[in-house]
């Protein structure tokens, strides 16, 4: 497909703008932080939807698009998705993960016990698009996983940005997914974003990131 080509919209701002801008936004997503414990208050659907449709205007190889969003408040699918999410997380927990990485996860107080799952008022699980079903053909589709990554990067910051919280959280296998909210052979779980409050007895690990110096290379 050709594209007309349009006018970019830009408009260039003075540098202590641009500085003061990037310092606002580095200081608020410092303050984001993985919740795992939500309150059931109710969160509107139009900022779901909202949240949704930012993480849809993420760069995605040759514009394919290759995502869909499930977006969850039933609380009989809810439910069905905790328990089955803690049936392969109580199976990875015991017998999959190696001593390593249960050693890594042991500081941050991690178990398979997901009750969020069924607290917390919303469920958006991100499909990722291996192909496009045209007719009878299969349209394949480009760099899906990364294309993915970068739309459930901005969909985490739109939900920070509008005072929500979130996780992601990836049960492993994740195929139960598919079959429970009955999403097409072409699609498979990519990651999977309880939405809410946090409690107001709300705690998270005392954590630390790594410094400009250990992340960063100039040359």
């Amino acid at each position: 497909m050709k594209y007309e080509p349009i006018p970019l919209e830009f408009n260039r701002l003075p540098a202590d703008e641009m500085s003061a801008r990037a310092e606002a936004f580095r200081q608020k997503m410092e303050r984001r932080r993985s919740v795992r414990y939500f309150s059931s208050d109710p969160v509107d659907r139009t900022l779901v939807e909202q949240a949704i449709m930012t993480a849809a205007t993420a760069p995605n190889g040759a514009n394919r698009q290759p995502w869909t969003f499930v977006a969850i408040s039933s609380p009989e699918v809810k439910r069905r998705i905790r328990i089955a999410a803690e049936e392969e997380e109580k199976l990875s927990y015991s017998n999959r993960m190696p001593q390593e990485w249960l050693d890594a996860l042991e500081g941050l107080g991690t178990d398979w016990h997901k009750e969020f799952l069924e607290h917390v008022p919303w469920i958006v699980v991100c499909f990722a698009q291996l192909w496009e079903p045209v007719g009878e053909r299969k349209l394949k589709n480009y760099y899906v996983q990364e294309s993915c990554g970068i739309a459930c990067g901005l969909f985490i910051a739109a939900v920070h940005e509008m005072g929500l919280a979130t996780l992601t959280h990836t049960p492993s296998p994740m195929g139960f997914l598919g079959d429970v909210l009955e999403r097409p052979k072409h699609e498979r779980p990519f990651m999977l974003f309880p939405v809410g409050y946090p409690t107001e007895d709300c705690t998270v690990p005392k954590i630390s990131k790594k410094e400009a110096g250990d992340v960063i290379i100039w040359r």
